[in-house]
């Protein structure tokens, strides 16, 4: 079974994430880029999948400025066997992320799929439910535990109640969330071997796919500073300032 799993390229979760000047956006240049750890924990599921002998080959994909190739080069040295990136300086959008990944899976015929549940940029938590809509096949989001079995996958998600177990057939979509698994630390020797492992460049008019952005982003502002708490002599004033100042009453 080849497995296919999709990587994001993020602003690194260490880093204080700052709107632009103009408002147009959040500000990268100069920031520290890193995997989506969502992405991350895919990759790593799907490698012990291989490291397991449930699975034959493991690639992944992603999609974006050139940069991101040193995203696909970090989870190939984490294990994966090769690697795809869709090159494109337009912003993706879910929709356009879920399109075009429906065009790779349709070129590699993969029998399984891991996204993580969602970017820590975005937070849109959409892309993997969206594909599997396109490719018409079963999904397991928010996954804690992943089990393949013949021609089938039971996985274990987590949900507002606790925890669901759902069996889909192959092929399938999963997303994973985070107690799925801890990554491994990368090792020199597998970054240096990561080197010559294959990268294919492709563009998304190879897949006759429009990546033109549907929704509009008006500003990007930070969330207004928080008042400082102030003491009240009685519950008479309390009440005033609950009525008159915070107006929740």
């Amino acid at each position: 079974m080849k497995v296919l799993v999709a990587v994001k390229r993020v602003v690194d979760y260490n880093v204080k994430v700052r709107p632009k000047a103009d408002g147009t956006g959040v500000e990268t240049a100069n920031v520290k880029m890193s995997m989506n750890p969502f992405d991350e924990i895919a990759v790593e599921e799907a490698v012990r999948l291989q490291e397991a002998g449930k699975a034959s080959e493991v690639v992944v994909v992603s999609l974006g400025v050139s940069a991101c190739q040193d995203t696909l080069r970090t989870a190939l040295a984490m294990g994966a066997d090769r690697a795809i990136l869709v090159e494109t300086d337009a912003e993706l959008q879910p929709l356009a992320v879920a399109k075009l990944l429906k065009a790779v899976v349709d070129k590699e015929q993969p029998g399984l799929v891991i996204l993580g549940k969602q970017a820590i940029d975005d937070d849109c938590n959409q892309t993997g439910q969206m594909l599997a809509a396109l490719l018409g096949c079963g999904q397991g989001t928010f996954a804690s535990k992943v089990e393949p079995g013949d021609g089938l996958v039971t996985v274990t998600r987590e949900v507002d109640g606790g925890a669901e177990t759902v069996e889909l057939k192959l092929p399938a979509v999963i997303t994973s969330d985070l107690r799925l698994n801890e990554p491994r630390y990368v090792k020199l020797p597998n970054i240096m071997k990561a080197k010559k492992k294959p990268l294919e460049v492709l563009k998304p008019e190879a897949f006759g796919v429009d990546v033109t952005p549907r929704l509009k982003t008006l500003k990007v502002a930070e969330p207004p500073k928080r008042a400082g708490g102030v003491k009240v002599a009685s519950v008479a004033e309390l009440v005033d300032k609950l009525k008159n100042v915070a107006q929740v009453l």
